[in-house]
């Protein structure tokens, strides 16, 4: 019964930010009070929960809070530096370097300053707007896909990192690095070339992306800070979920968990992740769903931290997003299958 109730409550957590905007507005301060709510309803309350759940946060709020600063400092300079690099290297070279970089450097710099990067050079490449879409959804999956990489680049690897602490993972910090490099590697030179065609192809509207208005310093604050609530209130969620799932989610085949993740093309990856992922997985089994969770993340704009960021900034339309996100994500997750097909042999 009591995992019945949970079930409920994480229904609860999945869809109820798309029916009461107030939820969707104040989505880190509802998780943490659901993550409270499911901890108390699996009596998993602990000195130790406690101390993870103040804890764990801290890398990944830091990270933003120090990289957002720097990024506000030099913020202004990213014009000139997008007019001058891409008027040597050609546009859509200069497009092929930027998903390169941010794909990969996510880890490290966080996916969210790397969407706040993104979205400032999209509104100085003057490109048709149509190109400039396709540019920011395919952008979107590799800084998604790369944050993955680091428990400091997301708070979906934050969360997976300290679930898997103990055994039989041990996970440390250079464990997700460990286990998806070459998948994250593989997938962002796919997208940088893809996104490179989209640039030199076409000829498109006359309308231009702009940011919708720049960042502060108390928005940087506020934003680290908002993730350490979020981050924090995951844990807790875990914990209290842990439990059930570690009943429900092992029976499922790496197959089934992989193609089950797709929801989180409507629904937040890092949510998934703190209820689903636990150390009663498999390898092949944790491959398989965090894959499903990295690669489905991008095809819709509530799916993953760099989506909701860029479309906010650039005001790209749901409709828009989906009709590239949601082609591009279905070809990616055909194409991993296959390669998960052949390690399971």
């Amino acid at each position: 019964m009591d995992h019945l109730y949970l079930l409920v409550l994480l229904s609860l957590v999945l869809f109820l930010p798309f029916f009461v905007r107030k939820v969707e507005e104040q989505m880190e301060y509802f998780l943490f009070a659901a993550g409270a709510l499911a901890a108390t309803m699996a009596s998993c309350w602990s000195p130790g929960l406690i101390y993870t759940a103040a804890v764990i946060p801290i890398k990944i709020s830091a990270a933003v809070l120090v990289c957002g600063t720097i990024f506000e400092i030099f913020a202004g300079r990213i014009g000139l530096m997008v007019g001058r690099i891409s008027g040597r290297t050609g546009k859509p070279f200069f497009i092929f370097l930027t998903v390169i970089i941010l794909g990969l450097f996510s880890s490290v710099i966080t996916a969210i300053v790397a969407a706040l990067i993104l979205s400032e050079i999209i509104s100085h490449i003057n490109l048709p707007r149509d190109r400039e879409i396709k540019i920011v959804v395919i952008s979107c999956f590799a800084v998604g896909i790369g944050a993955v990489l680091t428990p400091l680049g997301e708070p979906l690897s934050t969360i997976v990192t300290g679930k898997l602490s103990g055994a039989p993972f041990n996970a440390g910090f250079m464990f997700l690095f460990r286990q998806f490099w070459a998948y994250s590697l593989s997938i962002i030179v796919l997208l940088a070339i893809t996104a490179a065609f989209f640039t030199a192809s076409g000829k498109g509207s006359a309308e231009r992306l702009k940011e919708d208005k720049r960042e502060g310093f108390k928005s940087v604050a506020v934003r680290a800070f908002k993730v350490y609530v979020f981050v924090a209130g995951l844990v807790l969620l875990g914990a209290g979920f842990t439990p059930a799932m570690k009943t429900l989610v092992p029976g499922l085949s790496s197959y089934m968990l992989y193609w089950i993740n797709m929801v989180s093309a409507v629904l937040d990856n890092a949510t998934l992740a703190a209820a689903e992922i636990s150390p009663a997985l498999t390898l092949l089994q944790l491959k398989s769903a965090m894959l499903g969770l990295i690669i489905s993340g991008g095809m819709l704009i509530p799916g993953n931290i760099p989506n909701i960021i860029c479309a906010g900034k650039l005001r790209i339309k749901a409709v828009e997003w989906a009709k590239i996100g949601v082609p591009a994500g279905l070809i990616i997750l055909s194409l991993f299958f296959v390669v998960i097909i052949f390690i399971n042999l």
